[in-house]
């Protein structure tokens, strides 16, 4: 104990105690010492960090003092201790989790009667799968009966690997006869239309003789869909290995498409596939032609039969006819689109080019009228064709003061922005998740708004997303660090409404955001890149922890930008392709079709990520030109033609209002096509 309290922390606390905070001026004062108290009651022991934390009492944070030194000293934790905890925090997040991790441990005991009693407390409706098993476990353990329908089918019907907690209710499913062969191959399927060999693995060998076999064959179409081919020959025609020949037919073909055209014919004749396997095999051929742009894709994607289609087959039929300039083919391709497809204005705006490209703009026209009222890139695109204003209709509205005041009073949400004061983002946005679940519109509105007034511009984007909602363009959009973004923008000699929608798309404003490809901050810049611009913007950079810096990340990844817009002649749309896809794939489109237009060379990228990025992307650089301007350049001057120079827009450069339409729009210009909208429409990672 005393060398515990001569522990450096443990003397600055003590130092600091006598100016315990009680009231909210003293805020900063607590935070301060709540990171070091906090730090404290996760090593023990539990006398010195409470007599540390005295005058911590009334801070929103104290619960986690209080989480940390019983999950700490779990191993010893009785009962009676939890139930304390949980009678003080009812409903909060803390309670949660502390409930989870007292289950957890009573599960190591092998405290059956106990995890019985607190689970049956709350009920199986939050937990997750391993603290079900447990408690099935403990009824087992108890003698208690099971109900397999009800308790333990909904568990086994998953495509991923059961915890081991799930062993004794599998077990006993299997000595009371539960498991069929026919449940058996309903998971089996499952785990294989998710690529899950190893589960299907596990599970032939509950299975016997042929069917077994079978389900052999089933994971090495998975692992290995060429070697599996190359044996299925010696298959039996039958049910399953017809099905895993199907299958391994398929995935080869998503890696070898010309092996796997060649390798059908062969096996059948071997195979009597249906119409669904035969249709499925086609299909997926179809479209693996089709987005590397063979040159019989157009001919497979029109040939499949109604019945083999699907939404990307159809979608991929028309990118085909577009890439071949095929302007008949590509109007039949979107007469079969479905209704609920060919509603969308993707689809409707193509509808309209492809119109005009057949000269039939009159019909061209009404279509562009009815896209153009939306706010979206391909509504944008339609306006720059009719010449109109952009349609954007903001609601600036308030939050109702009932749900503002309610949201001021939760204290979930009271923690989560004390959690983003004092920069725990993973803790806030746990306890921010966490209220929101109780919250309704209104509240989730006046949450958003909150949270943009402290700065924490991501829950506004992440929260705002459906409905009347996406009208709320201030807290969608938000001007943050407006300052610094212009300056480093022009410095970079790029448009700062093209920065800030990079951010939008790459991060939607999370500071701390990190992707699977290890792309870091507001920008997503990856170390390595990082570290090379640093080294010519003469900054210091430490490590990629560094780049959750916005100042930093911001500075580099505007650099970056720029260095990738000269590569294509100061282009914004082909850099915004090159930052999401990386400049090699670019270079291989623009190899293979750099004539088309670019509204048509988009809808053409293989990659569906870059496609809806690159959109994304535009859309946001006139929304945000908006918001910064009130006025936007025309979309269409930031889609030059592949090869053509685009320069920065000025101070006078021609630039469009913004209006939102009236339920009864009026009458719209003829349909104009002058040089610049002839070309509109217009992760390897940095």
């Amino acid at each position: 104990m005393l060398r515990y309290l001569l522990h450096p922390v443990f003397l600055l606390l003590c130092a600091i105690s006598a100016q315990a905070a009680d009231t909210a001026a003293e805020l900063p004062n607590q935070r301060a010492r709540f990171a070091l108290v906090w730090e404290a009651a996760q090593h023990g022991p539990d006398p010195a960090w409470r007599a540390l934390a005295d005058g911590l009492q009334s801070y929103p944070l104290y619960p986690y003092l209080e989480l940390s030194a019983l999950k700490r000293r779990i191993g010893e934790v009785k009962r009676d201790e939890v139930d304390k905890f949980l009678a003080t925090w009812p409903g909060t997040l803390p309670a949660q989790q502390l409930r989870e991790t007292f289950l957890e441990e009573l599960a190591r005991r092998s405290a059956w009667k106990d995890y019985v009693d607190f689970y049956n407390a709350r009920g199986d409706a939050e937990f997750g799968v391993e603290v079900r098993c447990n408690a099935l476990k403990a009824r087992l353990a108890l003698g208690q009966a099971l109900d397999f329908e009800h308790d333990v089918q909904p568990l086994w019907l998953t495509a991923s690997s059961l915890p081991d907690a799930c062993d004794a209710a599998i077990a006993w499913a299997k000595t009371k006869d539960k498991l069929s062969a026919a449940l058996i191959w309903q998971r089996i399927d499952l785990a294989a239309r998710a690529g899950h060999a190893g589960v299907i693995d596990s599970l032939a060998g509950l299975l016997e003789g042929a069917e077994r076999a079978a389900a052999e064959h089933t994971a090495a179409a998975i692992r290995d869909p060429a070697a599996a081919l190359n044996q299925a020959m010696a298959w039996p025609d039958a049910t399953h290995s017809r099905e895993a020949a199907a299958l391994a037919l398929s995935r080869l073909a998503r890696r070898d498409s010309d092996a796997a055209i060649a390798t059908s014919a062969t096996l059948g004749e071997h195979f009597h596939f249906d119409g669904e396997q035969r249709g499925r095999i086609a299909r997926t051929i179809a479209i693996v032609r089709a987005s590397s742009f063979a040159p019989d894709a157009l001919q497979r994607l029109t040939a499949l039969p109604a019945d083999a289609a699907d939404d990307s087959t159809r979608e991929w039929r028309v990118r085909a006819a577009v890439a071949a300039q095929d302007w008949n083919a590509a109007l039949a391709a979107l007469d079969a689109l479905a209704p609920a497809q060919a509603a969308d204005a993707h689809w409707r705006y193509l509808r309209a080019r492809t119109l005009v490209k057949l000269e039939r703009s009159e019909e061209a026209e009404k279509i562009f009228a009815e896209v153009a009222r939306e706010a979206n890139f391909h509504g944008f695109l339609a306006a720059d064709w009719l010449k109109q204003p952009y349609a954007i209709c903001p609601n600036e509205a308030p939050p109702e003061a009932d749900a503002a005041d309610t949201v001021r009073r939760d204290p979930s949400l009271t923690r989560a922005f004390e959690f983003f004061a004092i920069a725990r983002l993973p803790e806030a946005r746990r306890e921010w998740e966490f209220a929101l679940r109780g919250f309704d519109a209104r509240q989730r509105r006046a949450a958003a708004a909150a949270a943009s007034q402290l700065g924490w511009y991501d829950r506004a984007v992440y929260t705002l997303n459906q409905g009347d909602d996406l009208h709320l363009y201030d807290l969608r959009f938000p001007l943050a660090r407006r300052e610094q973004i212009e300056r480093d923008a022009h410095s970079a000699g790029i448009d700062p409404a093209w920065a800030y929608a990079i951010i939008r798309a790459e991060s939607a404003w999370t500071t701390d955001a990190r992707s699977g490809a290890d792309a870091w901050g507001l920008m997503q810049l990856l170390p390595g890149t990082a570290r090379q611009l640093a080294k010519v913007e003469k900054v210091a950079f430490s490590g990629a922890p560094a780049l959750f810096d916005p100042d930093l990340n911001i500075r580099l990844g505007t650099r970056y930008l720029s260095n990738l817009a000269d590569r294509y002649d100061g282009s914004p749309w082909l850099a915004s392709a090159a930052y999401n896809a990386g400049q090699d794939p670019v270079g291989r489109w623009l190899a293979a079709r750099d004539a088309l237009e670019p509204d048509f060379f988009i809808e053409t990228i293989p990659y569906k990520e870059t496609r809806d990025y690159v959109a994304r992307v535009l859309a946001f650089s006139v929304i945000y030109d908006w918001r910064l301007h009130g006025s936007a350049l025309p979309l269409i001057s930031r889609l030059p033609r592949a090869g053509q120079a685009h320069t920065e827009p000025s101070a006078d450069s021609p630039r469009k209002p913004v209006m939102c339409p009236t339920a009864a729009a009026s009458s719209t210009p003829a349909i104009a096509v002058p040089g610049v909208a002839a070309t509109t429409a217009g992760s390897a990672r940095r």
